[in-house]
């Protein structure tokens, strides 16, 4: 009987399993045997297939769950035929066993096409999926009323090109890279800002809300200053306070040869086919958890999926400025001789440790910008065979027990208010936000106090941009705070939030308290006190301009400060050169800060207005443009792999129509084509003829179709491929005015460059 009832049991269980949203159990074999980590850590699975496939990004939710995007879509194959399949989704990793491994895996959204980022904020999910940022409502682990944020937040380009990331930063406002927006929940409405571009994929932030991203080739870069400070004058183009980049060693150190999209080009592979630089840079993260050692608090660490591995670099602060230094000279964080692990993001998490997205996929070079070398490359390693795979890894210090998850969901106002104390930035981030989105007001008179508390400088910042989005803010407090804070970044913040309290009664309060703060000759301050002083200066030139006159001397040397001067001028440019000219001391047509001020003039006289307020999309790069085209015009002749179709279009891979002269190329898409045609000496014959698609296409486009071909389609040699120049829409125009009508394959070859 005790049999039978066993029995009976599990087959019960085996029901109740089933009938989960997936029932999938995720597999425990997975070794690490190829994966070599920093002394005093260890790696550990989160999360694995069947549970997830392809993730690229993932989040916290308040319990500490794992909620993960998973980018099924990205290039099935080498032709990259398909990926606008509705196979993407997003879903909820649970971990039962409280084990540290997820066991159940429940989707939470799916039929979606490449989805890229999301965040849990507002008590609810944000996320990206082309072409447009929504905002969900969670219901019970379901997904509840949607609301369109933004249906421009992606407008084309590859999934390596487009808006990812979404961050919430320390101002309470969300930030994405690749992307000139910023959002914010406020009164029930979202809004949109104009922000500064920043990076390619991948976005993270420090203690004090500096944001900090990469590119391709730079492995990680940042703004000097705190976000949409030095923007403030919509004719200034600041380059000097804003992506900068951060560290000009670009070297990592690799475990093993990989297949890298340029890999023929002399200097991107040593002697022993070993990648030298980053290639792929993304999913930057600064450390703010409280499991590493003291010496990693603020370390800035970078994925580089291509080479398999994970960089460490130690970030410096001075006043105007940040840097970064690799950690080693010789080796990395973590790197792996498995060539199917593809860390693309890493988190900070509610434990304290590092979360390591794995996309383990083995095609990683989108089909927009993959050579016919990378092509055979992964082609001969079977890696495009390497699909419907995809990991979370842990990363914790060996040493130090994880960091106990609170009981956000249960946490009161006060208590929540007390969380902002933790040396877990994770734990802090998530209670500023929950305090904001369920404005509990009763939590105002411990924010107050804690922004008054000088033992804890980052736990009083968080109070305060807490404090503003509970409008719990008065001038009269802030004024206090910034009087009495000995932290320079907590009197920065201070200053910026000051700046939304301009008004004509606080003129002397505001002027004599910017007086006091020059004094102290402390940079940081100065610099903030520049940049917050824009708003005052409008409500009166005579008590401000003298003080930013003063302040752009002090600094003179600097161009960041300068900018942060200039940036407060707006509408005020003509008045401070007025006053500056008629000082005794006044200052050459060669100081920074007249160079600076008569650009600025000057694109104010020609309208030439800083992009980020008039851009409402990113423009597709000419090879992303060409790739788009060929799409959807090219290939249902000659194939998504260029290797054309019988008895419709001639082959385009290797062709010496493509690889040939600029010029013959052209005049081939302007004119159109009769056949038959040879290519690499065979012939082909072809129903009709290719018709002329000068008409249909802008110089522009056709520039990038040519571009996109020859990167594309032309054999893999230096000499024909890279290096070679884009094509210039001006060279398509000259020869727009040479058009005929179809050509035969004799009239084409008379045309040479």
């Amino acid at each position: 009987m005790k049999i039978r009832n066993l029995f009976i049991t599990s087959v019960l269980l085996g029901i109740l399993i089933a009938g989960c949203q997936t029932g999938q159990e995720s597999e425990a074999g997975i070794s690490f045997d190829k994966y070599k980590v920093a002394d005093g850590f260890e790696i550990q699975l989160a999360a694995s297939e069947p549970l997830i496939v392809a993730p690229v990004a993932m989040d916290f939710d308040n319990k500490g769950r794992i909620w993960a995007v998973e980018m099924r879509g990205y290039m099935p194959n080498l032709a990259g035929s398909g990926e606008d399949a509705p196979n993407g989704r997003i879903s909820i990793l649970e971990d039962p066993d409280k084990n540290g491994r997820a066991r159940r895996a429940k989707v939470f959204l799916d039929s979606l096409v490449l989805p890229r980022a999301i965040a849990h904020v507002y008590g609810g999910l944000l996320y990206a999926a082309p072409s447009e940022l929504w905002f969900v409502e969670i219901n019970d682990d379901k997904p509840g009323k949607r609301t369109l944020v933004d249906s421009l937040y992606i407008d084309g380009g590859n999934p390596e090109n487009q808006p990812n990331g979404l961050i919430m930063g320390m101002d309470n406002w969300i930030y994405s890279a690749n992307a000139t927006a910023r959002y914010q929940l406020r009164d029930g409405k979202w809004i949109k800002e104009a922000t500064s571009f920043r990076g390619q994929w991948g976005i993270t932030r420090d203690n004090f809300g500096r944001l900090y991203y990469n590119y391709n080739e730079i492995q990680l870069a940042g703004d000097y200053a705190l976000p949409n400070t030095l923007i403030n004058n919509p004719y200034l183009r600041p380059k000097e306070g804003i992506n900068r980049i951060l560290t000009k060693d670009q070297r990592i150190y690799p475990l093993h040869p990989t297949t890298v999209n340029r890999g023929y080009v002399e200097g991107i592979l040593n002697k022993d086919s070993v990648l030298i630089n980053f290639t792929a840079a993304c999913g930057p993260l600064i450390y703010r958890g409280d499991q590493f050692p003291d010496e990693y608090d603020q370390n800035a660490f970078v994925c580089e999926p291509q080479a398999n591995l994970i960089k460490r670099n130690i970030l410096s602060f001075e006043a105007f400025t940040t840097t970064a230094t690799q950690a080693w000279n010789d080796r990395e964080f973590l790197a792996s001789t498995d060539e199917g692990f593809r860390p693309v993001n890493a988190l900070n998490a509610p434990d304290g440790a590092m979360y390591v997205v794995d996309m383990h996929r083995g095609v990683m070079q989108h089909r927009a910008d993959e050579t016919p070398y990378y092509r055979n490359g992964i082609a001969q390693k079977k890696l495009d065979t390497l699909l419907n795979m995809g990991r979370i890894l842990r990363i914790k210090n060996k040493n130090k027990s994880l960091t106990p998850i609170p009981e956000f969901d249960k946490a009161s106002g006060i208590e929540l208010a007390a969380l902002l104390k933790s040396k877990n930035g994770w734990t802090r981030d998530r209670a500023q936000q929950l305090l904001i989105y369920k404005q509990d007001m009763s939590a105002i008179p411990a924010l107050k106090a804690l922004a008054e508390d000088k033992t804890y400088p980052m736990a009083a910042i968080h109070a305060l941009h807490t404090l503003n989005g509970l409008k719990g803010l008065s001038f009269e407090f802030l004024q206090k705070i910034v009087t009495d804070a000995k932290d320079p970044m907590v009197i920065a913040h201070g200053l910026l939030l000051l700046a939304n309290d301009s008004a004509n009664d606080k003129i002397n309060d505001m002027a004599e308290l910017a007086n006091n703060l020059m004094s102290r000759n402390d940079p940081v301050i100065d610099l903030y006190l520049a940049i917050s002083l824009g708003s005052w200066a409008r409500l009166s030139k005579e008590r401000f301009l003298p003080i930013l006159s003063k302040l752009s001397g002090m600094h003179a040397g600097s161009g960041v400060f300068q900018e942060a001067v200039v940036s407060s001028l707006k509408d005020l440019e003509a008045d401070f050169m007025a006053l500056t000219a008629k000082s005794t001391a006044a200052k050459s047509p060669d100081e920074p800060i007249n160079i600076l001020l008569a650009k600025t003039i000057k694109n104010k006289q020609e309208k030439r207005i800083n992009s980020i307020f008039t851009q409402r999309k990113v423009p597709m790069y000419g090879r992303q443009n060409g790739l788009v085209i060929y799409r959807s015009t090219c290939s249902t002749c000659h194939g998504h792999d260029g290797e054309g179709i019988q008895h419709i279009g001639p082959p385009l891979n290797g062709s010496e129509y493509v690889s040939g002269p600029t010029s013959r190329l052209g005049m081939i898409i302007l004119n159109g084509l009769s056949g038959p045609i040879h290519v690499n000496g065979q012939l082909y014959e072809f129903n009709g003829a290719m018709p002329a698609f000068g008409s249909n296409f802008s110089d522009e486009d056709i520039a990038g179709i040519i571009d996109y071909l020859h990167n594309a389609f032309v054999v893999a040699d230096p000499k024909l491929s890279y290096g070679r120049k884009s094509v210039k829409p001006e060279e398509i125009k000259i020869l727009r005015n040479k058009t005929t009508g179809p050509l035969s394959e004799e009239e084409l070859m008379k045309i040479v460059d």
